[in-house]
């Protein structure tokens, strides 16, 4: 129930609260009727600047090299790399995003309790301390088939775009991509060797309407707002009167003109360090702050013209 759920940290949102993220509306009838969330950045916060990251389980390693680093890049940028936590490229791109100290949400077949696969349960303990862990199935669910594939039209609408890294011409990525082009998203592809079979889906994807990318910067381009290409993002993307309330106190906790430790922040913020890790990873991803090594410290500004 809810009230046991709050007690292990899990959330419920559904639409019409403050947290549903307005694009899953697009379902239509598909429409999930709610989302139980673990982590403590706002989901519809952080979906308005989201891009999925999707491919095989059984990746290359240039398939995992071009998953990480993509991740990195659009981390880098204030983006939130979304993804399905599977082994392979799901794995490398929570993985690139979490290196680079970004935002990352996974979207689960099963319960948010649920560790699968039971390989990652370091890298959700960590998206979940960091992130966001997404199901549309209530705490306890496991996973089946048919589960993926549901789970597959929530990554497709939450995001701004898909980059599908590696597929096979039958891979469960390419139900994401088509899913995500049947609602009006971008989708994109990172090339391949023509002679391998884990590339065939992705320059299947390309000889349609998906766009050929091969770095953050390319879909940052396609997918951000208008002005907003390669160069890297300084400052806020959201006015700070409209945060939570939560994330607002933390950031009024920062020092101005140097950076601060997680213990000082907590202090001044009166709250929980584990609470405030959460947010100054959700106040990154927006661009009001930055990390500094071990610290952090509010977003410097660049001045203009200054890449």
């Amino acid at each position: 129930d809810l009230e046991r759920a709050a007690a292990d940290g899990v959330r419920f949102v559904c639409p019409g609260s403050a947290e549903w993220p307005t694009q899953l509306d697009d379902l239509g009838d598909a429409r999930p009727v709610g989302l139980w969330l673990r982590g403590r950045p706002n989901l519809r916060t952080w979906a308005l600047r989201s891009v999925a990251v999707v491919g095989a389980r059984a990746c290359t390693p240039y398939g995992a090299h071009m998953a990480q680093t993509l991740a990195a890049g659009l981390a880098e940028r204030g983006w939130v790399v979304v993804s399905g936590a599977a082994y392979g490229i799901d794995g490398a791109a929570h993985r690139g995003a979490l290196a680079s100290g970004g935002a990352t949400a996974a979207v689960l077949a099963c319960g948010v309790d649920t560790v699968y696969p039971r390989g990652h349960a370091g890298l959700l303990g960590r998206i979940t301390r960091q992130g966001l862990v997404i199901g549309e199935l209530p705490p306890g669910s496991h996973p089946t088939p048919s589960r993926f594939v549901l789970r597959n039209r929530v990554i497709a609408a939450l995001t701004r775009g898909t980059v599908v890294v590696e597929a096979a011409r039958r891979s469960g990525s390419l139900v994401t991509a088509r899913r995500a082009q049947q609602l009006g998203r971008l989708t994109m592809g990172v090339p391949g060797p023509a002679t391998s079979g884990l590339s065939a889906g992705v320059h299947e994807l390309l000889r349609g309407e998906a766009v050929l990318v091969t770095d953050a910067a390319e879909v940052v381009e396609l997918v951000g707002d208008m002005g907003e290409l390669a160069p890297v993002r300084h400052g806020p993307v959201l006015a700070r009167d409209l945060l939570d309330p939560a994330a607002a106190r933390v950031l009024e906790a920062l020092p101005a003109g140097r950076p601060a430790d997680v213990d000082e922040i907590s202090l001044g913020a009166g709250t929980g360090t584990d609470e405030v890790i959460g947010r100054l990873y959700e106040l990154h991803s927006l661009g009001f702050v930055e990390r500094q090594g071990d610290a952090w410290r509010l977003t410097r500004r660049r001045p203009k013209g200054e890449a």
